[in-house]
């Protein structure tokens, strides 16, 4: 309001002040019912009355908001409840995107894929007790995966503990470490008991996601403390730039010398994905064939000549003829750990000269492979790619080398029905890799396998699969995070398992987030249904009811299609692709064709392990092993 009413004269002053003071006005004082506002018609100035109110005053729950969006954070997934009303209330009101998921768990996942598809931190809002248990599994892989993600859960204040409120959420009803303290689930954890500590909290927050790798964080504010006043507290700037980890001269110099000793393969892992140029500089220089994990996917072009494949699981067997034929020297390692999906820790796949591993965590290097001869170097892998091609020589003698490429076995016509997997990735290769640039995702299971082995991509970051967590619901509800981060598609290729475990079809819906999910619907959790086959244990049973996605999928209002033909796949791909709002392919697809597990049925045979050879037996015994 800027003009003042003077004298009794003025035609309805009350009525309009009505008008001009909106109904959630901080300015509680001022009385909102018409018959008292008339007594304000014979008041000279009504302007001054209402400019001498005090602005309200700042909370606690709306400086972590203010604070979050300065670190950068863009949205914020989750579930709220009445012990964090004004936390949630905070954020809803706040410049950060707040999307309320119908589980924990599917929002940390999608703030999880959030996270790699923008590189900016997401949150996960969680209320007390089993809010903050259900997020768990999701922050288990953010942590995992190495993504930068801040937990923000309410918890029972002080007085009330020990006292069964509800949902209590104390050290009464909850193990403190490991959740409310900092550890192997998170990087930092704290419990904010009173509003001065707001300051040093969003310092370290800063630091921490300044880091190179990833960042998991937890904020526990208790539900009284969210509604305490912040008094006398300077914010801190949290403008904190990022800083590689580079090598010490030293180490170049010594990888120049280990590499130039003779010809040396490239693994390619996910912490290598910010050096996609350099890691092609370093193999068209040198010649190197170059391999990768399963997340390390289109890093190095897959249609490069001198890209050998993928190792461990849903790999080539390319990658072992590669090993067996023309063995390198050495293997430099960039950004993967070498753990069982990468490797199988396969002897098969350890050069005669060892290993040159970099990571940026030096608790990484020699230990898949302890026994192997490892040059360890702690770096960014982009930074320290950089100054090996300025010193490292040209290696003429593998260049004349001809390398084995990932086999593309020719489809056999069929019957048409039921689809086939292979059928399925090929049309999915045609219109979706290729004829968009929608990010792929691929589930836990079979979904992994079929994906990881037969769809190619010559770009980083448009495939992701976990592979150190593998939680089932990943891929379903991380497709939603990842689609909006990026303003675009995202597909989800997923099991009929995992579709029914945890999906956020609704909230895909509600938001209008353009995801797709490709439902392998084969009524049965397959990688278990089929490994447990092939390893002679009978018995157990890993059939689900058949199930009708493409219903489920239209009765929460997204549009779908059924595809029970392998002559209809393009033009349901083709009608997702083209839909403006989420839409799901539910594909009747063949379970009995066997998932390409190949790599794995040989690290088992090296094992000493032998299919219908498992009883009495003192060796380990597991899918995927098929």
């Amino acid at each position: 309001m800027s003009q003042n009413y003077t004298g009794s004269n003025s035609p309805s002053i009350a009525t309009e002040v009505y008008k001009e003071i909106p109904s959630n006005s901080y300015v509680e004082s001022v009385p909102r019912d018409l018959h008292q506002l008339q007594e304000l018609d014979n008041i000279t100035q009504v302007q001054p009355f209402l400019e001498n109110e005090a602005a309200p005053p700042l909370i606690v729950s709306e400086a972590i908001a203010q604070m979050l969006a300065n670190l950068g954070v863009a949205y914020a997934f989750g579930v709220a409840g009445g012990a964090m009303a004004s936390l949630w209330g905070a954020l809803s009101n706040s410049t950060i995107d707040l999307l309320n998921f119908r589980h924990e768990a599917g929002a940390a996942f999608a703030a999880t894929e959030a996270y790699f598809a923008s590189g900016r931190p997401s949150v996960v809002f969680t209320t007390a007790g089993p809010g903050i248990t259900n997020a768990l599994t999701g922050l288990f892989a953010a942590r995992g995966e190495g993504a930068k993600v801040i937990l923000l859960s309410a918890c029972t204040s002080a007085p009330q503990r020990g006292r069964w409120a509800i949902q209590e959420t104390s050290s009464y009803t909850l193990p403190s470490g490991g959740i409310f303290t900092s550890g192997a689930l998170f990087n930092y954890a704290i419990t904010i008991e009173s509003a001065a500590q707001l300051p040093q909290i969003f310092r370290k927050l800063a630091l921490g996601l300044a880091q190179p790798g990833g960042f998991v964080a937890h904020l526990s504010i208790p539900t009284g403390v969210q509604t305490s006043v912040v008094e006398d507290i300077s914010l801190p700037n949290l403008d904190v730039a990022q800083y590689p980890i580079t090598a010490p001269k030293e180490a170049i110099a010594k990888s120049v010398e280990l590499l130039s000793a003779g010809p040396f393969a490239i693994w390619v892992g996910f912490g290598a994905r910010d050096a996609a140029d350099e890691i092609r500089q370093l193999a068209e220089k040198t010649g190197a064939a170059v391999i990768c994990s399963p997340r390390g996917k289109g890093i190095f072009p897959e249609d490069h000549p001198q890209f050998v494949g993928v190792t461990g699981l849903g790999g080539h067997a390319s990658v072992l003829a590669y090993m067996e034929q023309q063995p390198p020297l050495r293997t430099l390692v960039l950004g993967t750990r070498l753990g069982e999906p990468t490797s199988f820790w396969s002897s098969a796949m350890v050069p005669s000269g060892g290993f040159v591993h970099v990571d940026i965590d030096p608790e990484v290097p020699g230990v898949a492979y302890p026994h192997v001869e490892t040059f360890s170097v702690q770096s960014d892998i982009k930074a320290y790619l950089q100054e090996l091609l300025q010193i490292l020589p040209d290696a003429a003698h593998t260049k004349t080398l001809s390398l084995p490429n990932p086999e593309r076995k020719a489809i056999e016509p069929d019957i048409d029905y039921p689809v086939r997997p292979e059928v399925l990735m090929a049309a999915i290769q045609k219109i979706i890799v290729e004829g968009s640039d929608a990010i792929v995702m691929a589930e836990c299971g079979n979904s992994f396998t079929w994906s990881t082995h037969l769809l190619r991509f010559a770009e980083a970051n448009r495939y992701r699969v976990s592979t150190g967590v593998g939680a089932m619901g990943h891929a379903v509800t991380g497709v939603l995070g990842a689609a909006l981060a990026r303003n675009s598609k995202a597909v989800g290729i997923v099991g009929d398992g995992a579709m029914l475990m945890n999906n956020e079809i609704s909230t895909a819906v509600k938001y209008n987030i353009p995801a797709i999910w490709i439902v392998l619907n084969d009524a049965r959790y397959n990688m278990c249904h089929q490994g447990m086959k092939i390893l002679g244990l009978k018995g157990a049973d890993a059939t689900i009811p058949p199930t009708n996605f493409a219903m489920i999928a239209r009765g929460m209002g997204a549009e779908a299609a059924t595809v029970a033909r392998e002559s209809d796949i393009e033009a349901a791909l083709q009608q997702a692709i083209a839909s403006n709002v989420p839409f799901l392919i539910d594909v009747v697809i063949d379970p009995d064709r066997p998932a390409p597990s190949g790599a794995r049925n040989k690290s088992l045979a090296a094992q000493g392990i032998k299919a219908n050879q498992v009883k009495n037996s003192a060796k380990p015994v597991s899918f995927p092993a098929v």
